[in-house]
């Protein structure tokens, strides 16, 4: 009986206050409190022998956001006066919290239970869901932070185990500190973002793991994608000489990464791949190919798969130079698979490596013919590029070859294979294109040279020096030295002067296959200023270096 005259009390108050008639014309069943209020209400007047206004509300605006109702479940949340209740709310928390001090001091009963508490924390969290989802970001987040608020100056050390396994604070204040820094993110507030970010992980909310972990990666990839140039201010920095404290965004994110990497190891979270991934990013943005490295090699066995760790260390390796580690890594993939189809990118990376080095210009052959196999069907770009790796190491294997017919067959093949790469590529790619000016120009094809040199010009924009030098020789090797020089002058025009000195050797010689013997000296000599000036720079900086030691 207490129950329905509460309700009734309570439905009359809003409904006739609030809403017009249609306000509930979609059905009788609209018109019912469906079984989660009943219950919250059930207990709310056990505890407290009435249902008051802020509750009555709280349970009513659930119900209307619960039926997809937002504006009107809005307007109901509204009707509670948030700064009313809070210092009852504080109160409570703190009365409940601190028993023993409350005893003490003789205090008197709480204004409100916890599950009433509970309730209205509730009710301003699905306010700010509701203003979220109408797209009004700023009040949604300034009303999630009032959750936060009132939780962290009632209970600093978080929520105490005595508040019972039926009160939703901790589920609320969970999804709060989830909510907060996505709403200021969604605001266009990248610092609010960061400082909720950091509120959430240093303050005692005695959150799940689960809770933390998310929030942890949330924030190291918005720091990774997002966030501004300096992760920790230089006053702060110069208080915690003791401990490493990140210079930027990048290396802050790298820390919280590495942490979650730490915790998958200790299990006390579940492995999420997505970690790995933002990682491996991180640092090798970040030259920290070696670091990274090390994180692999310390992952337990069974975390990732062990093809896939070998991979990652062989990229680690060559990213640092260690071709010899990185290709004995890959054998490891490859060697026990079927000759047929082994693993593309390891066979890509492979076949790239092989291709630097005199020593495994066949093994280079070997793998890009397998990376093609491996790849059919699946992806054509990604077959471009196996085709164009399988060249360059046919190319490299030419110069071994003992006799003319093998190198020139070997010529004829790398030149088909760069040829098929453009065409799978859609000569998009400008390493691609490079190569078949270049292996044209070297089997004394010059007109279909010059016209992959000029392309490349056009797609580079001008920017690279290779594309400048090749373009000038293959018009060198047509004869027209006077239009190579143009070129070569257009480039100098366009390149500081530090980088200028291959471009000035080839115009020197261009200008002595003219018989322009005086203007080749004046270039040479101006060859001459540039290297003094890079001398006497290095030597300033290797002076400065050695002094800072």
């Amino acid at each position: 009986m207490k129950l329905a005259n509460a309700m009734n009390e309570s439905s009359d108050s809003l409904a006739v206050n609030d809403y017009s008639s249609d306000a509930y014309s979609s059905g009788e069943n609209d018109k019912k409190i469906d079984t989660g209020n009943i219950e919250e209400a059930e207990s709310s007047l056990r505890e407290n022998g009435s249902l008051n206004y802020e509750e009555a509300r709280a349970l009513l605006g659930r119900y209307e956001y619960q039926k997809g109702n937002i504006e009107a479940a809005l307007h109901v949340f509204e009707g509670i006066d948030i700064a009313i209740v809070t210092p009852k709310m504080k109160l409570s928390l703190v009365q409940k919290g601190e028993p023993r001090k409350r005893n003490s001091y003789n205090f008197a009963d709480p204004p409100l239970s916890i599950h009433a508490v509970g309730l209205l924390l509730e009710a301003i969290y699905l306010k700010s869901k509701s203003l979220q989802i109408l797209q009004r970001y700023k009040e949604a987040a300034q009303s999630c932070k009032t959750i936060l608020d009132i939780i962290e100056s009632s209970l600093p050390e978080g929520l105490p185990e005595n508040f019972g396994t039926d009160c939703k604070l901790q589920e609320t204040l969970n999804h709060a500190v989830e909510l907060l820094p996505e709403l200021w993110k969604l605001a266009g507030s990248s610092q609010e973002a960061v400082l909720s970010f950091r509120r959430a992980l240093l303050h005692h909310q005695s959150l799940s793991p689960e809770t933390t972990a998310q929030i942890q990666k949330d924030f190291a990839f918005f720091l990774l994608y997002n966030g501004g140039e300096e992760a920790v201010p230089p006053n702060l920095r110069s208080q915690m000489d003791s401990s490493f404290v990140p210079r930027n965004n990048i290396e802050e994110a790298i820390l919280l990464l590495m942490i979650l990497l730490r915790k998958v190891s200790l299990k006390i979270i579940k492995w999420d791949p997505i970690i790995l991934d933002h990682l491996s990013y991180a640092l090798s943005i970040s030259n920290g190919l070696e670091a990274l490295s090390i994180q692999l090699e310390e992952l337990p066995a069974g975390i990732i798969d062990n093809k896939e760790r070998y991979f990652l260390l062989a990229l680690c390796y060559h990213g640092q130079g260690d071709d010899l580690s990185a290709i004995n890594l890959l054998r490891n993939i490859y060697k026990h698979e079927d000759q047929h189809c082994g693993p593309g990118p390891a066979l890509l990376l492979a076949s790239k490596i092989c291709g630097l080095s005199l020593s495994m210009f066949e093994e280079g052959v070997s793998t890009g013919k397998q990376a093609i196999r491996a790849l059919e069907n699946k992806c054509e770009e990604m077959v471009g590029v196996a085709y164009y790796l399988l060249a360059i190491s046919l190319s490299g294997h030419c110069r071994l070859s003992i006799s003319d017919i093998e190198r020139i067959k070997k010529q004829s093949e790398a030149l088909e294979c760069l040829e098929i790469a453009g065409k799978l590529t859609g000569m998009n790619d400008t390493r691609i294109v490079y190569s078949l000016s270049l292996e044209n120009a070297e089997q004394r094809k010059l007109d279909a040279a010059l016209g992959y040199a000029k392309r490349l010009a056009k797609m580079e924009g001008g920017s690279s020096l290779k594309g400048w030098i090749l373009l000038a020789r293959i018009l060198s090797g047509q004869k027209r030295f006077s239009e190579g020089e143009t070129v070569i002058n257009a480039a100098l025009e366009q390149t500081g002067k530090w980088d200028q000195g291959e471009l000035l050797k080839t115009k020197a010689r261009l200008q002595v296959a003219q018989g322009q013997i005086k203007n080749a000296i004046q270039t040479y000599t101006q060859i001459l200023a540039v290297l003094q000036v890079q001398s006497k720079s290095f030597r300033s900086q290797k002076k400065s270096h050695e002094v800072k030691s």
